[in-house]
């Protein structure tokens, strides 16, 4: 089984290690989760012990995928929801982010990306298994190649 990969802000690049101040630009956050789901074909951010959580990966690797899971800690779930719903809600360039209509979308956990988009949570997982549509989207993202 595949290890998680744990949430961790310090791993990210901050200004200081370029001369600038401690705290990290939104910009360079922003872009390192954009590159984790850009590089990876199946991305699973969830919360520690959650139940549901644990659902989405059991059902992932029962059909033999090995998805990159982001496990998150409580003390970093609000940092790395402000930082995915800019993202998502900014769009892939951040074009819409500094418009004053655009909705804020802000992910539940399980929030699983698939393809590089935001493929939903444990609802839209389920409900594609059921309905046949999970194994055709996984191939179609290149995370199974069966």
């Amino acid at each position: 089984m595949q290890e998680a990969i744990l949430y961790r802000s310090d791993r990210l690049p901050t200004a200081a290690s370029a001369g600038g101040s401690a705290a990290p630009p939104p910009e360079n956050i922003n872009s390192t989760l954009r590159e984790l789901v850009a590089e990876n074909a199946l991305v699973v951010f969830a919360r520690k012990g959650c139940c549901m959580c644990h659902v989405v990966k059991l059902l992932l690797h029962g059909h033999g995928v090995n998805p990159t899971i982001v496990d998150i800690d409580e003390q970093n779930e609000a940092d790395i929801k402000n930082d995915l719903s800019r993202i998502l809600g900014g769009g892939v360039d951040g074009a819409n982010s500094g418009k004053s209509g655009a909705a804020a979308v802000v992910p539940q956990f399980p929030a699983v990306f698939m393809g590089g988009e935001l493929f939903g949570g444990l609802e839209e997982i389920m409900g594609a298994h059921i309905s046949g549509e999970l194994v055709p989207r996984l191939r179609e993202a290149r995370a199974l190649w069966l």
